[in-house]
């Protein structure tokens, strides 16, 4: 399988950021949450876009991907925005999901000996991002039964999966040469 250097990750990745970080502000309230998601889903829809442009091969799951990926960020700048039609993009968004992960599924997370070479703090921080995850999932959960203690939870998963993205991002430089579990590959 030929390894595949993606542009722009770091300004994509530092979106998703912005965008975990508005998604809490709107939790708490916060003002400005919504032009901090509306931002967010702008440059994210901009930057895969001038990815998906410059990228030299395209094969049918990436325009699977470019379709999934402005469905959810049209869905999200419509749902900011309180435009009808959203249900149409999440229509787009679960099939191109479905087709995404029937044709890619969990091997885009594997490398290409299909062997995880981790060390301890790559499983530390894997570690702590399913922790992230499932505080969201567990708060949300909780949210809906009115739970105390709910909103916090699902602060600190945000925080967990937003300190877990950046970094990457800060440290990107000193991984290059040992992360590639985390590349893309063509199948």
């Amino acid at each position: 399988m030929p390894h595949t250097t993606k542009i722009l990750k770091t300004p994509l990745r530092i979106s998703i950021a912005v965008l975990l970080l508005g998604m809490l502000s709107r939790i708490f309230h916060w003002p400005h949450a919504p032009k901090a998601i509306l931002v967010a889903f702008i440059a994210i829809l901009v930057l895969y876009g001038i990815r998906f442009y410059r990228k030299h091969t395209k094969e049918f799951i990436d325009y699977v991907k470019l379709v999934m990926v402005v469905s959810w960020t049209l869905n999200g700048i419509f749902r900011v925005l309180d435009l009808p039609f959203t249900l149409l993009f999440q229509i787009l968004i679960a099939i191109s999901f479905i087709t995404w992960f029937i044709m890619e599924g969990t091997a885009y997370f594997l490398d290409e000996d299909r062997r995880a070479k981790n060390s301890m703090a790559r499983v530390i921080w894997n570690f702590a991002m399913v922790i992230g995850a499932l505080a969201i999932i567990v708060g949300s959960l909780l949210n809906i039964l009115n739970e105390t203690y709910a909103i916090p939870l699902m602060a600190v998963g945000i925080a967990i999966i937003v300190a877990y993205i950046l970094k990457d991002v800060f440290a990107a430089g000193k991984n290059e040469k040992e992360d590639q579990g985390n590349e893309e590959y063509q199948l």
